[in-house]
């Protein structure tokens, strides 16, 4: 039986990961060349020019220290996922303290005057979006999600799911088409 390469990584992962549990320093650098610019990539869309450098290569360094911290809580079959999450919320952490560090007369310029009907509807319309990506047949959501969800473009996509950079753009486009005619069809019932 041949073993492929993807397979080969997740063993090794998994022994690192395991290590990374043990409290081994050099799993943790491991995972960190490994992954450190995947998730820099991430925090930096969100980031930047919204924040200065500084701000991200701290976000970045907390992804780190939060993986090595929570270390028996990531998944086995899913760190590229969680280190992803951990990025992305890594960065709007930063950016909702930024918020909360503004003078209150430069606060009160950036918060949407939004009525309590108008917080309420939007937090359903997220629920309802949540719940037709969770219904796309895969393939499909697996691009959403990297796209939309962890910040990927659509050449990462391709390159990760082996697939034509086109392919990814025509399932994009579809998937925004179906999710559309959903959340249209939701608010007509």
């Amino acid at each position: 039986m041949k073993i492929q390469t993807s397979e080969v990584i997740r063993l090794d992962e998994r022994e690192m990961l395991k290590a990374l549990r043990d409290g081994d320093e050099g799993a943790l650098g491991w995972f960190m060349e490994r992954y450190a610019a995947y998730a820099a990539a991430i925090i930096d869309r969100i980031l930047l020019p919204k924040l200065p450098r500084p701000d991200a290569e701290e976000a970045l360094a907390d992804v780190f220290i939060s993986l090595w911290r929570s270390a028996h809580q990531v998944p086995e079959e899913a760190v590229k996922p969680y280190i992803a999450a951990m990025a992305r919320n890594r960065a709007r952490d930063a950016l909702r303290a930024r918020q909360a560090e503004l003078p209150l007369e430069e606060a009160q310029l950036e918060i949407p005057d939004v009525s309590p009907e108008q917080a309420l509807t939007e937090d359903e319309a997220r629920e309802r979006t949540r719940r037709a990506v969770e219904s796309m047949a895969e393939p499909d959501r697996e691009i959403f999600l990297r796209h939309y969800y962890y910040f990927q473009s659509v050449a990462e996509i391709a390159l990760a799911l082996d697939m034509n950079v086109n392919t990814v753009k025509t399932r994009l486009r579809r998937g925004r088409e179906r999710l559309r005619d959903e959340l249209t069809r939701e608010e007509l019932l």
